[in-house]
């Protein structure tokens, strides 16, 4: 089968996406004749939906709703931010328990509580299964259909990590107030989670093991879906079980909508080891026939890339230039305002397998530059975050058969920057660099050129990757059983042997003091956990290093709990060689205006640059942000007699999340009693 790249990208109001197929000039002939009907509307859907070809038209425009890298600042590789992996020149308000992060008085398209996306969703999916059977093409009218099942899976894990408890709406609605008053009615989020997971073993049954089309989904993204969905419930049902964030206890808010609530296993246990055994089962499917790509960083940052149908990265989206690209290049050359924590560096092993705390492990320290910092680590540190100082180029020369100094390297990250220029903690996110300079690359002459300018980056996203399904395997199989049976010596090894460590991951965990460790993770319920377990977290953690998966999985281990008065490291500055990086012009590149000063701390310390800020005392997660506040207006919008939420005008059908206000728009409870 001849591989179609394909590009989704904007290109009319009632179409906005449609297929552009690199090299090829298919994009005219398969675009055109549907350009060329009438709009597509509710009020003409019936000149549509019969044939394969306008199944595929219609969830064309579904793919818009994947993670991507920003045509301005920002995208997948920013998302950590938000936790304790990056920090950006701002702040974040949803970590901060100060009321600055509050309840929206109404729901618009940039709210989380939007449901536009899912009528969209529902709406190609009612069509398409209301006119399979006239598609003459039935492999591929059905392996459309189960790309509508994948994306309202995905839409409804999105809300579902945001708010928990949902409606669960099946079908488009009409406007009819009584019927979207009852159809407002929030269901048990593991009654959610269920859902979602039926919806992919739906679409399992009807996509095709390979994407028709590279940029589509396969069969393979959607167990990878499961395994990614079934793993946050269970963890998140294990580590908030008996609190308000749970179903089936006092305290949860949708009791008295559900008073005869149960859960479908029988017990709280029991659903989660409901959920983890479908983990188990849909990641081991595909990390049992999908290998590791030898190179790492380059799934990330090679702009001529289309990966193969048995590749590790399953799904991702593409960029073409002239018509979709992104800036990630153009900001990340300089800092991107994203720079990498000293925690998360921290985290990463020596190549030998040990912490750098360990007795033997060879670190070198941090006291003179990260080049030296960087020196026997983890490879995934060396090829994701720039190293700063001097750096010689050697070649061998066979004549005299010596290596030769050939030329001399100079990394100054750009700690005096200001905004998206900036680097914020001197450790430079360069993992979606291209012409990336890192400690393994030096040798490199390529500098990325045109895709080191703004709007003209087409680096693939990968959105999903085999490498996840080995960690989910890990991570379920340990939770489910205690214990390092099945395919997790296999997995694990796979792993750290891609990334140039030992693979002796018992001499990591026997080396492991998680007294030592700094990361939130070695914490759940306000209580350290397992070293085993531990370290499969720090995996995970080195793996998708500015990958957007920390926060959600802070707020599934419950660690967020331990996250007070936190603040978010770089490189240690002063006292090193970093510091004499800036000799040359010290006053205006180490003005306190810039960067915090030794008196305050020897590390930057990107929240306290500026006395005023909000943040500047750090970060103090409070509880009632597990989980974000409906809108206002929505409780307004759902009036019955058998509400359930006082308002000024009645009873709403809807309830809000712990700790949040029904009346007026402002911040949570912090007192509220979450446990």
């Amino acid at each position: 089968m001849k591989r179609v790249n394909i590009i989704i990208h904007e290109v009319s109001r009632t179409l906005r996406l449609t297929l552009c197929c690199v090299g090829m000039t298919m994009m005219a002939t398969a675009c055109d004749d549907f350009l060329d009907r009438e709009p597509l509307s509710f009020k003409s859907e019936e000149a549509y939906f019969h044939t394969a070809e306008d199944f595929k038209l219609a969830v064309n425009d579904l793919y818009k709703f994947l993670p991507q890298n920003n045509s301005i600042w920002g995208g997948t590789y920013s998302e950590d931010c938000k936790s304790d992996n990056q920090c950006s020149s701002g702040y974040y308000a949803i970590l901060l328990s100060n009321g600055d992060y509050k309840t929206q008085a109404q729901s618009n398209g940039s709210n989380i509580w939007n449901f536009n996306r899912l009528r969209a969703i529902n709406f190609a999916l009612n069509k398409i299964e209301g006119a399979l059977e006239e598609a003459e093409d039935q492999t591929m009218a059905r392996h459309y259909l189960g790309e509508a099942y994948f994306f309202r899976a995905w839409e409804y894990f999105r809300m579902l990590r945001n708010y928990g408890d949902l409606p669960i709406i099946k079908q488009v609605m009409d406007d009819d107030d009584a019927a979207l008053t009852a159809a407002s009615k929030r269901y048990p989020r593991n009654e959610v989670a269920r859902f979602i997971i039926d919806d992919l073993n739906k679409g399992i049954e009807l996509l095709q093991e390979k994407a028709p089309e590279s940029g589509r989904v396969c069969k393979d993204a959607a167990y990878a879906l499961l395994s990614r969905v079934a793993l946050f419930e269970a963890s998140w049902e294990r580590y908030h079980a008996g609190t308000c964030f749970v179903p089936g206890n006092a305290k949860w808010p949708g009791k008295t909508l559900w008073p005869d609530f149960a859960f479908a296993s029988g017990s709280a246990e029991a659903e989660v080891d409901y959920f983890l055994d479908i983990a188990i089962a849909a990641a081991d499917h595909v990390a049992s026939k999908r290998s590791l790509d030898a190179d790492y960083q380059g799934m990330f940052n090679n702009y001529e890339t289309v990966f193969p149908d048995d590749d590790e990265v399953i799904l991702a989206r593409y960029y073409q230039k002239g018509v979709l690209s992104h800036s990630c290049s153009a900001f990340l050359k300089n800092g991107g305002g994203c720079g990498a924590t000293r925690a998360l560096v921290n985290t990463f092993l020596m190549q030998n397998g040990l912490p750098i705390y360990a007795g033997g492990s060879g670190y070198k320290g941090d006291s003179k530059d990260t080049y030296t910092e960087f020196q026997g680590r983890d490879e995934r540190l060396t090829v994701s975050v720039r190293a700063a100082g001097r750096y010689i180029e050697t070649h061998y020369d066979a004549e005299t058969n010596t290596n030769v100094n050939d030329t001399t390297f100079y990394n100054k990250p750009f700690i005096y920057n200001t905004g998206n220029e900036k680097s914020t903690t001197g450790y430079d996110i360069c993992k979606w660099l291209v012409g990336n300079y890192s400690l393994e690359h030096y040798t490199s002459r390529d500098y990325g050129g045109e895709q080191r300018t703004q709007y003209n980056c087409t680096t693939a996203v990968p959105i999903l990757r085999a490498a996840e399904c080995y960690l989910n395997y890990l991570e379920a199989y340990f939770m489910r059983y205690g214990s390092l049976g099945g395919n997790c010596e296999r997995y694990w090894k796979a792993l750290r042997q891609r990334a140039g460590v030992d693979d002796d991951f018992n001499k990591t965990i026997n080396n492991t003091d998680l007294e030592k460790e700094n990361d939130l993770a070695v914490w759940s319920r306000g209580q350290l956990i397992d070293k085993t377990l531990y370290n499969i977290r720090r995996e995970r953690r080195c793996e998708f290093i500015a990958e957007g998966m920390r926060f959600d999985d802070l707020k599934r281990w419950r660690s967020l709990d331990m996250m007070k008065d936190y603040q978010p490291e770089g490189f240690r500055l002063w006292g090193t060689l970093n510091e004499q990086l800036y000799a040359d012009n010290r006053t205006k590149e180490l003005s306190p205006d810039v960067v915090t000063q030794s008196g305050l701390s020897d590390y930057l310390r990107p929240l306290q640059v500026s006395a005023s800020s909000a943040a500047y005392n750090g970060y103090t997660f409070p509880k009632p942000h597990y989980l974000e506040p409906i809108p206002i207006a929505e409780f307004l919008l759902c009036i019955s007699p058998e509400g359930v939420t006082q308002t000024a005008i009645g009873m709403s059908m809807l309830y809000q999340n712990p700790g949040w206000p029904v009346d007026a728009d402002g911040p949570a409870d912090y007192s509220y009693d979450c446990d």
